[in-house]
């Protein structure tokens, strides 16, 4: 949601100022690529632009496209195919060995519901979304019709573009969501017509809740805020230093602990060194099932918790990191926020965290 949110922030200046703009959106990648499916690039007539497609390698064509798309009015698909490691169109060795389809579209600012105001609806939404999108149409169909993505509670115009139902669009939206990664899919109209839909999962933005006030806490913040998480800690208001104030999007003492929301991307980390504190935060958090719950600490520690606790569930938690973060050595704060992030992400993503050069096939499915 980081790269989405400094979009709609770059939009809302261009459309002030009234500066023609259009979007880049990954709706396709086949084999290797440096960005996924989503991956968006808004670019300006005036050459300001934010976001990415791919490492650097096809901004640069992607930006003349873009101008093209503002002048013209009407979007347009391009693939970029470097299975060769070689594309002939920009000239240059890409590396990434995949084929990328980029959908430029040019955006109207009169149009409340253009792809830029749709995202700005789902910025703070605290479950997954999918948004379900055409990327090609019959001949003499407006494709301004259908230039931006549907959610599945407005999805009348593609099901009756694609002749799927309502209902079996929807269901497909649902597993997809399940699997929590964006795929694309073929269809074939009711006049034999066929074509792609892509269903795009996003996912909420992590919620990185700490507790404790201790100097370690801080690098934790830095780490989170470079991602764009949402942060918050819970500790003795005295003790919170105007780093970690500022720093974070909310703050609770631990008598205020019962107005902190646990949701679906919540990660939950114990870090306040004190044993008390802590097996209390256990008990109020633990009935909450937090998808991610990680302590600070030697095992030993977890299991002196967890024997002392009424009915022993801390250890047999699934959810449970203790002690906290991956095994890379990490001894200053920084190095462990680098441990701790990396083990979020890693939880999140249903992965292993092993070293990416022992992975076996490609590093995205």
């Amino acid at each position: 949601m980081k790269e989405i949110r400094e979009i709609v922030r770059l939009y809302d200046r261009l459309k002030s100022q009234q500066v023609p703009a259009a979007l880049a959106v990954v709706v396709d990648v086949e084999q290797s690529s440096y960005r996924r499916i989503g991956a968006r690039l808004l670019v300006a007539a005036d050459g300001r632009f934010v976001g990415g497609i791919s490492g650097g390698c096809l901004e640069g064509d992607a930006l003349k496209r873009a101008a093209r798309a503002i002048a013209t009015g009407k979007p347009a698909v391009h693939t970029y195919d470097t299975t060769d490691g070689e594309d002939a169109v920009i000239g240059a060795g890409l590396g990434c060995e995949g084929r990328i389809d980029v959908l430029f579209i040019p955006l109207r600012y009169t149009d409340p519901g253009n792809e830029i105001e749709i995202l700005r609806k789902l910025l703070d939404t605290r479950e997954a979304k999918v948004l379900i999108r055409l990327l090609s149409v019959r001949d003499g169909v407006d494709w301004s019709d259908f230039d931006r993505p549907f959610l599945p509670a407005r999805i009348a115009p593609l099901a009756t573009h694609t002749g799927n139902s309502e209902a079996e669009l929807t269901q497909q939206a649902g597993q997809i969501k399940s699997e929590g990664r964006s795929r694309t899919k073929r269809f074939t109209d009711d006049e034999g017509h066929t074509g792609r839909l892509l269903f795009e999962v996003l996912q909420p933005t992590i919620h990185l809740v700490l507790t404790g006030a201790n100097y370690d806490i801080p690098a934790a913040l830095r780490a989170a805020r470079l991602l764009g998480w949402r942060t918050t800690v819970i500790g003795p208001r005295r003790k919170l230093s105007k780093e970690i104030v500022d720093l974070t999007d909310a703050r609770f003492d631990y008598s205020e602990v019962a107005e902190v929301t646990v949701d679906a991307a919540t990660a939950l980390v114990l870090m306040s060194h004190d044993y008390d504190w802590d097996r209390k935060m256990v008990q109020h958090f633990l009935p909450l099932s937090p998808p991610y719950f990680g302590m600070l600490g030697p095992r030993k520690r977890m299991v002196k918790m967890d024997a002392s606790l009424p009915d022993s569930e801390l250890a047999r938690y699934p959810n449970l990191y203790a002690p906290v973060g991956l095994d890379i050595g990490a001894e200053t704060p920084e190095e462990i926020a680098a441990s701790l992030i990396a083990e979020i992400v890693m939880a999140f993503r249903g992965r292993t965290g092993g070293a990416l050069r022992a992975r076996e096939g490609s590093i995205h499915p």
